[in-house]
C-alpha cells in the first residue's frame, strides 16, 4: 500500500491556507480538538481547521492533549473529546496524545490504565482510537497489551523509525516547512488506509448503515495493473496505460468508465480538468 502524507496542527499553527497544503501534497492533517477534562480546553481553531481541511480535500483527524493521572480523569478527558467532536466526521484516527512528565513518573501499569479509560470510552461511541506517544512512552512506559491492542502514532524525530512494535502513523519531524502555513509544523506518514478502513466500517461519524450501502467513495484507492487510460468517457482510443494506486476523483460513471486521480486530495476538487488523471473502466472496481 501507498504511504500517505500529512501534518498535525493546533492553534499555534495560526491561519493556515489549506488549499496550498493540499497542492503540497499532504493528503490528510490530525487536528487537535483540546487539551483535557475540561469543555472550555478546546483549540481555538480546531473547528476552523476542520472547516477548510475538509472544504480542500484534505482527510483529518482530531487529537486530544492528555493531562490525565487517573482512570476517571481520562474518562472525562474522553467525554470532554466526544463534546469537541460531536458531529463531525474524521477519516483518520480520533488519538490520545500522551507526553507529560507527570505521566512518565506513574509507572507501566497506571499510565497503561489511563490510555486503555480513554482508548476503550471512544471504542464504545464507535469512534476508531489512536494512542500518539514517543519512542521512550512506548517501550517503556506503556505495557505491550496497550500498544499492541490499540492503534500507535509514533513520535520519532529522526530519518527513519526505529520501534520495534506496530503502528500505523509516524510523526518524523517537527520542524518540517509546507506551504500554506507559517513557520514550523509536524509532519507524519501514515502506513495504513484509515479511511478505507473508517468509511467501511462506519466509524468515526460514518454511517454504518450507509458504508454497506456505499461500496465506491470519492478518493477510494484503486489497484490498477496496466489499465487503459482514456481522455473522455467517449474515446475509442486508450492515450496511456496505468499502474499502482489511483484515486477515485468521484462516484459518477460515464459509458461504463470513471474519472481516477494521482492523488486521494484532488478528488471531487474542482475544476475537474486540472485534478483528474483520466477515465479507466468501471469494471476495475469489480
Amino acid at each position: 500500500m501507498a504511504m500517505h502524507y500529512g501534518i498535525d496542527v493546533s492553534e499555534y499553527q495560526s491561519q493556515i491556507d489549506w488549499k496550498q497544503v493540499r497542492d503540497a501534497g499532504k493528503s490528510f492533517a490530525i487536528l487537535r480538538c483540546g487539551y483535557g477534562r475540561f469543555g472550555s480546553q478546546i483549540d481555538r481553531r480546531f473547528r476552523q481547521n476542520c472547516e477548510g481541511a475538509t472544504k480542500a480535500g484534505v482527510d483529518v483527524g482530531a487529537y486530544l492533549f492528555s493531562y490525565a493521572l487517573t482512570q476517571e480523569q481520562a474518562r472525562e478527558e474522553a467525554e470532554n473529546c466526544l463534546n469537541l467532536i460531536h458531529g463531525k466526521r474524521f477519516a483518520y484516527p480520533i488519538v490520545y496524545d500522551v507526553e507529560t512528565a507527570a505521566q512518565r513518573k506513574l509507572g507501566r501499569d497506571k499510565l497503561s490504565a489511563v490510555v486503555r479509560s480513554f482508548c476503550s470510552t471512544m471504542e464504545e461511541r464507535g469512534y476508531y482510537v489512536s494512542i500518539y506517544a514517543n519512542l521512550d512512552f512506548l517501550k517503556n512506559a506503556l505495557t505491550s497489551d496497550v500498544t499492541s491492542r490499540y492503534d500507535v502514532w509514533l513520535a520519532q524525530w529522526a530519518s527513519k523509525p526505529t520501534y520495534t512494535g506496530a503502528f500505523g502513523m509516524w510523526q518524523y519531524s517537527a520542524n518540517g516547512r509546507v506551504n500554506g502555513i507559517r513557520g514550523p509544523v509536524d509532519l507524519d506518514a501514515a502506513y495504513k488506509d484509515y479511511p478505507a478502513i473508517i468509511r467501511r466500517n462506519g466509524l468515526n461519524g460514518f454511517s454504518a448503515s450507509a458504508a454497506r450501502e456505499t461500496q465506491i467513495y470519492p478518493g477510494m484507492p484503486v489497484e490498477l495493473a496496466d489499465a487503459p487510460l482514456y481522455a473522455t468517457p467517449q474515446t475509442p482510443y486508450p492515450s496511456g496505460r496505468l499502474s499502482g494506486t489511483y484515486y477515485l476523483y468521484d462516484t459518477q460513471t460515464a459509458a461504463g468508465r470513471i474519472r481516477v486521480t494521482n492523488r486521494r486530495g484532488f478528488a471531487g476538487i474542482r475544476p475537474a480538468a486540472l485534478f483528474v488523471t483520466g477515465w479507466v473502466d468501471a469494471s476495475v472496481l469489480e
